[in-house]
């Protein structure tokens, strides 16, 4: 979901940082609402462990430049059923930001960009997630086709967004058109493979659960509606 650097540029930057603003001013409300809701230690915490996740899904796993953009197992749904919305947020910026800095430095001009597709792709997941998930079901009973249509939100709505800049920035022209054909028909196939994951961790959380409520590093919602 990583921009190619060259695809927007000059003036038409200004966009991503109007968009990268609006993100950052919305997760910043959900983040006091959660700190408000379970206390500014949990906050850390779980931040601080969804933050490693990210960083390890943009550096560990195996990621392909593909048309205009890469192809990356970011796990988003994962991070977000596990930790919730505002710790999610934080790390993927934190992710792309650290990933930026201290391994792929010609990125940071992008990151505008990146970090709106992700932020924004992750509120359109909660929203989505309100209406998929029935009232009183906790996340951890969820089930595979619930968990299939988040994950296609999650991936289609990066996609989109990838597809938005790419034409913002390149036009419509038919090498522009392949390259974001090639790129959103690559990326839609994680969505194969995440809510497997998500079924794996989900899994291993209800063995955990059975006799206790959540623990100090998890989102309420996981264990509990």
């Amino acid at each position: 979901m990583h921009i190619e650097a060259g695809v927007v540029d000059g003036a038409k930057m200004l966009l991503s940082y109007g968009t990268a603003t609006a993100v950052f001013g919305a997760t910043a409300k959900v983040v006091w609402d959660n700190i408000k809701e379970n206390g500014v230690i949990s906050f850390l915490l779980k931040t601080i462990i969804a933050s490693i996740v990210v960083f390890s899904c943009f550096e560990i796993l195996p990621h392909y430049p593909i048309g205009v953009s890469e192809v990356h197992l970011i796990l988003g749904t994962t991070i977000f059923l596990v930790f919730g919305l505002a710790p999610a947020s934080v790390a993927l910026a934190l992710g792309l930001g650290a990933q930026g800095l201290f391994f792929a430095p010609f990125d940071l001009p992008q990151y505008g960009i990146n970090v709106t597709t992700l932020l924004a792709s992750m509120f359109v997941l909660n929203f989505a997630a309100k209406k998929i998930i029935p009232e009183g079901v906790a996340y951890k009973d969820i089930s595979y086709t619930q968990l299939l249509k988040l994950s296609a939100i999650w991936e289609g709505t990066i996609v989109s967004w990838v597809a938005f800049w790419a034409f913002y920035g390149q036009g419509f022209g038919a090498e522009n058109i392949q390259n974001v054909l090639s790129f959103g028909s690559a990326y839609m196939g994680v969505v194969i493979i995440e809510p497997l994951v998500d079924m794996a961790v989900l899994a291993a959380v209800k063995a955990y659960t059975k006799t206790q409520e959540c623990a100090y590093l998890f989102d309420k919602q996981l264990c509990r509606a």
